[in-house]
């Protein structure tokens, strides 16, 4: 699957299709396939993605947490804004193509066995296998893609159906053939991006209404369906052997478990603590401090725990506190850069994280689309025409965040917080900063988790040395969603993992659009007319080069518009779980792996019941 739409807690994470070339390598002609600025590394008569076993069992549990931070679920409609989708939903629905995770940009054919591409790259037609069918046994038709399209373009989630702006139509031409077609400039993501849409069953929501919250489990094509779950506490998803597409080569050496059941609790120590006791089977650890020192226990000693840390090569993306721009407080640029040099990550870093993390700096950081030194002369070609409009930063070296000593004895940065607030018409009181109207300077950072409190701490320590009245709330999962998605809190801590070629998800999480959609990724509000046609320059890149270039100058924008607290990331998956998996030689390079391609190793599993 290539769709996905994942919160966690303390990061929000958007993988939402794949972009594709309006020039060469696409052809005329049917692929089984479609890349963007490259030729497709498996051919046509593929058997297998290199990266599984395609020999690996099938059978067995695997119970995982799995996006961290999440703590409940209400709704079986992962496609909408309403509610709380339960994770896993991926595994119930199929989609026209999905992803290979060894390349940077290509798909693959699963309900559609082959995608032609017209030479402008104004449609795309897509040939459905015959085969494919929904779990009840109903065929699945041109029809029911049409139909899929129609409805998430009008009700679905902003994430969704946003990138579907300038798709005009979807036509079934026959019963295993639809066409759309694209208008406008900005499609070249647009045939992977509804490639990538997952296909719903037209009779099934005319039956049920598509844009409510659901706890009635839905009929999808996928590997599994929903089986025994409790709201809020956990869901399972059983595999069903009657899968139609099960033999695909897209599909080998994956969906090896009998039972995927993912597990909910109310903050992270609650889940280090309950797998250790057992009570599920893997997790991803977050918590630096937790990895350092939380698994000195019995069970990881004796072996019977595993800990792995895999290299994760794909863009860190974004993490940072994200300061709400919609608010008049936080309009004025110094203000917001002031809250920057508050923060003293060297600090945490050494005192709360153990050295683990290396501190962000860019909007693509981890990546060969981070903007570093000087703009280079192709940069300055897209930002010279726009440059009195522009801070005069964006022409020097690309801004960085403060570096402290790590002491905690930042005086130097406090003191150049506070010059800045005073620029801004912030005046210190015996009762602290005023502005012209005598209001003070306030600000709540919003969470909903305890393990980001420690980090909060002292952060909300040194934004009142300098005047400032700083707090942070702690509300619960669904109360949380609510206020992202009304935009109602002054910052925030959220992470947005990006693609390795990005495209017009771009538009969604800063563009001026998205700042005024309810339920959009664009957290800050960042509306720069500027912004908008250096994200169309990204999208509309015709080589890897013209790419990099685009968003090496949109991040200069980005960063010099201080609409974020950069916060850090560490290139590394650290895994925690039972002795009882099996996994393939080879990690997919462009994901973690674990547990998609992983398997339930029957042997371990007897040879861990009798320790």
């Amino acid at each position: 699957m290539s769709f996905r739409i994942e919160r966690a807690g303390s990061a929000l994470l958007l993988a939402l299709g794949l972009a594709v070339g309006s020039v060469s390598p696409l052809s005329a002609e049917p692929r089984h396939g479609l890349s963007i600025f490259g030729d497709l590394k498996y051919p046509a008569d593929f058997k297998h993605f290199d990266y599984v076993n395609p020999n690996a069992p099938k059978g067995g549990r695997a119970s995982q947490i799995g996006t961290a931070g999440l703590t409940t679920f209400d709704n079986f409609n992962p496609f909408i804004l309403k509610g709380d989708a339960a994770q896993g939903m991926n595994l119930v629905f199929d989609s026209l193509m999905t992803r290979a995770n060894d390349e940077p940009d290509a798909v693959y054919g699963l309900v559609a066995e082959t995608a032609d591409v017209a030479p402008d790259g104004l449609s795309v037609t897509f040939k459905l296998r015959p085969e494919a069918k929904f779990a009840d046994g109903s065929a699945l038709t041109a029809e029911d893609v049409v139909f899929s399209f129609e409805t998430i373009k009008a009700k679905g989630h902003p994430a969704l159906a946003m990138p579907l702006r300038d798709v005009k139509s979807a036509e079934a031409v026959d019963t295993h053939t639809v066409r759309y077609t694209f208008e406008g400039t900005l499609i070249r993501d647009l045939p992977i991006t509804v490639a990538t849409l997952p296909v719903l069953s037209k009779v099934y929501y005319t039956a049920n209404e598509f844009d409510k919250t659901t706890l009635e489990p839905p009929l999808g094509s996928g590997p599994y369906k929903v089986g025994p779950f409790k709201a809020g506490t956990y869901v399972t998803y059983i595999r069903r052997p009657d899968y139609w597409a099960k033999d695909l080569p897209v599909n080998v050496g994956q969906n090896n478990f009998d039972e995927v059941r993912y597990e909910y609790y109310r903050d992270r120590t609650l889940e280090l603590e309950n797998l250790l006791a057992g009570n599920f089977d893997f997790r991803e650890e977050f918590t630096s401090k937790d990895w350092a020192g939380g698994y000195n226990k019995p069970s990881v000693k004796e072996g019977r725990v595993k800990l792995l840390t895999l290299p994760d090569e794909r863009p860190s993306g974004a993490q940072g506190f994200f300061i709400n721009t919609r608010r008049d407080k936080f309009k004025d640029a110094r203000v917001r850069q002031a809250l920057n040099y508050a923060f003293d990550f060297e600090w945490s870093n050494k005192n709360l994280f153990f050295g683990l993390y290396t501190r962000t700096a860019s909007y693509f950081e981890n990546s060969d689309l981070k903007a570093t030194g000087k703009p280079s002369p192709e940069e300055l070609a897209l930002l010279e025409p726009f440059r009195d409009k522009l801070p005069e930063a964006v022409f020097g070296e690309a801004i960085v965040p403060p570096v402290t000593d790590g002491s905690g004895n930042n005086r130097e940065q406090l003191r150049q917080a506070a010059k800045l607030l005073a620029d801004a018409g912030w005046q210190q009181t015996p009762e602290g900063l005023r502005n012209a109207a005598g209001q003070p300077l306030t600000v709540e950072i919003l969470l909903d988790s305890p393990s980001f409190e420690r980090i909060i701490g002292p952060y909300i320590k040194n934004l009142r040395a300098i005047g400032i009245d700083a707090t942070m709330r702690r509300v619960d999962a669904a109360q949380y969603e609510r206020r992202m998605k009304d935009f109602d809190f002054d910052l925030t801590t959220q992470r947005y993992a990006l693609r390795l070629t990005p495209g017009i998800e771009l538009k969604n999480f800063w563009g001026s659009q998205a700042a005024a959609t309810n339920g959009s990724f664009n957290l800050a509000g960042i509306a720069d007319p500027v912004l908008d046609q250096l994200i169309d320059k990204v999208v509309m890149a015709k080589s890897r080069d013209e790419l990099v270039t685009a968003t090496r100058a949109a991040d200069r924008v980005l960063r010099a518009g201080h609409y974020w607290v950069p916060q850090w990331y560490k290139g590394a998956h650290n895994l925690a779980f039972w002795d009882k998996f099996g996994w393939p030689e080879v990690k997919p390079k462009y994901e973690r792996g674990a547990l998609d391609t992983w398997w339930y190793d029957d042997a371990k599993a007897k040879a861990l019941a009798q320790r």
